[in-house]
């Protein structure tokens, strides 16, 4: 059974870096490495791909309505790590996003 990442610094597209996830179905994690504060969790068909819709154009990818959270997520890129879980298929992410969902931790942005 695949187990979450370690925890990496989520990179920054304006100094160069890599993004560590998975090219197919996955979940991801994010949080403020200074205070630990849960930011964001979400999955994605091609995590990777997802991922990267996490920052404003140019930087970003894809298309997202929440330019608050794109906005937020480049402004403490600095301050901003993830971790992932590689899925079989969309759907084993689903299923771990609605049991991550009846947790306790209150994430700064939903999905």
């Amino acid at each position: 059974m695949p187990q979450w990442t370690p925890w990496h610094p989520f990179p920054d597209p304006r100094t160069g870096g890599i993004l560590h996830a998975p090219l197919g179905p996955g979940v991801y994690d994010l949080r403020r490495i200074s205070t630990e504060e849960p930011v964001l969790f979400g999955i994605g068909a091609r995590c990777a791909l997802r991922m990267t819709s996490l920052l404003p154009k140019p930087h970003g990818a894809g298309t997202r309505n929440n330019s608050a959270k794109r906005e937020y997520l480049l402004e403490h890129i600095e301050d901003i790590e993830y971790r992932t879980l590689p899925c079989a298929t969309r759907e084993d992410a689903a299923a771990i996003e609605r049991k991550h969902k009846q947790g306790e931790l209150n994430y700064r942005f939903s999905t």
